[in-house]
């Protein structure tokens, strides 16, 4: 198995007004995104080029928008990136920033 080339956990992963998982992961690995629960099942996953991300400016910013497969998912990732050496989800901007590079789509959007 190929090395992630973004891992998240920690992360909330809401659908509409429904939380799905508090503890989930968020991964994007071998060029697609999966959604993990906290037990480690998977909740959606698609190709990284099918998923659009982005950061909404009507949100706080510790927020990012995913569309997978025609659902949108909420997740609630960090303000900042953690700390060296200290435990937390990383910045959302690095999410959506992420999926970009995956997607081969650089910058733009």
């Amino acid at each position: 198995m190929a090395e992630a080339e973004f891992t998240a956990t920690g992360v909330r992963i809401g659908k509409r007004l429904r939380s799905l998982t508090r503890a989930g992961q968020v991964r994007i690995s071998d060029g697609r995104l999966q959604l993990l629960n906290s037990y480690g099942s998977e909740i959606d996953s698609a190709p990284v080029q099918a998923v659009r991300a982005s950061t909404p400016w009507f949100v706080p910013d510790d927020r990012a928008l995913a569309d997978v497969n025609g659902t949108r998912y909420l997740l609630t990732l960090g303000e900042h990136d953690p700390a060296p050496g200290r435990p937390g989800p990383p910045a959302a901007r690095r999410f959506v920033e992420a999926v970009r590079r995956a997607a081969g789509g650089g910058s733009g959007g």
